[in-house]
């Protein structure tokens, strides 16, 4: 795939999803950013914002599997993965695979559900593997977990370990609409069918061409250097507990990189990394008042502010 076709593909892909998701740009940019990627995202809103809507067209527009999996407490590990059932005619158990196995997966309300269970998503995030009674079974690809959190009601919630939220490759909010935006989705969106009837517009194979593409955008040292004093600083500040770990620089970079193929560049600014660590650092941070995501951007804002950029030819090799 060339740098032009990979660029229509991401602008179809977003127009699509944009033609359902009503005055959320920035959101549906920073999704396909961290498809592309291959990380998984964790949204934080209240009920009725489009969270479902989103992953479901999603996978519409890249022709790709969709399944939704509701978190409750009564849910368990073999809910997910899938289980070994014994075939008393061929006298063997067979695997009989979960909803895991899919290529968009939601996971509704996921702090909803018990840690034990939680947990079971964790080696598939992390390997793209789900293993039961011992058998390794390969999940398909690409695999993103769309995760949903309802921050308003927390009776009877288990909030994800630090572990898990260090899987996500971003954290984000859908938020509310403007006036304007709101009367355009009543006057253009039947949301009950507005997913089912979104058309492919590139395929999974063209999303995994495009991660490849972000593999390869180029990363000046120095800006490398920049993305590690940046992590650094998370874990020197005072009101920080625990800062962000290696694998939060890893995915920092990953997702400057997708950043900068969306916008038509073989290679990473400054800003790429500026626009996307306010979503990528905060919630990997543990900081001394609490859960508080938006007290956790305003100190990588502070951060940013901090930690002088130094001039640089970015696209020189």
């Amino acid at each position: 795939m060339d740098r032009t076709s990979g660029l229509q593909i991401i602008d179809k892909l977003e127009n699509s999803i944009n033609s359902v998701i009503i005055g959320k740009e920035k959101v549906v940019e920073l999704v396909v950013a961290g498809v592309i990627t291959s990380g998984h995202i964790l949204i934080e809103d209240t009920p009725g914002t489009g969270k479902t809507l989103l992953a479901r067209t999603l996978a519409a527009s890249i022709d790709g599997d969709f399944r939704r999996i509701q978190f409750t407490p009564d849910l368990l590990p073999a809910d997910i993965t899938g289980l070994n059932i014994f075939d008393q005619a061929e006298s063997r158990f067979e695997f009989v695979k979960g909803p895991i196995f899919t290529n968009i997966l939601l996971a509704d309300e996921i702090n909803r559900a018990t840690p034990r269970t939680q947990s079971a998503l964790l080696e598939a995030m992390e390997e793209r593997q789900v293993t039961v009674d011992g058998t390794t079974h390969i999940l398909g690809e690409p695999f993103v977990v769309i995760a949903t959190e309802n921050p308003v009601e927390t009776a009877g919630t288990f909030p994800l370990p630090e572990a898990q939220l260090d899987r996500f490759v971003m954290h984000i909010s859908m938020g509310n609409l403007s006036i304007e935006d709101e009367i355009r989705m009543l006057k253009t969106i039947d949301e009950e069918h507005a997913a089912d009837r979104v058309m492919p517009v590139c395929s999974c194979d063209d999303i995994i061409s495009l991660r490849k593409e972000a593999d390869a955008i180029f990363v000046h040292d120095d800006l490398r250097e920049y993305i590690v004093k940046l992590v650094q600083k998370t874990r020197e500040h005072k009101a920080v507990q625990m800062g962000v770990s290696p694998r939060g620089t890893l995915w920092l970079l990953k997702t400057a990189k997708a950043w900068a193929l969306m916008h038509g560049r073989e290679y990473v600014l400054p800003d790429d990394v500026k626009e996307v660590a306010g979503y990528v650092l905060p919630h990997r941070m543990l900081v001394y008042a609490g859960r508080d995501i938006d007290l956790k951007r305003k100190i990588v804002d502070e951060i940013l502010k901090l930690i002088e950029v130094p001039a640089e030819d970015w696209g020189r090799r």
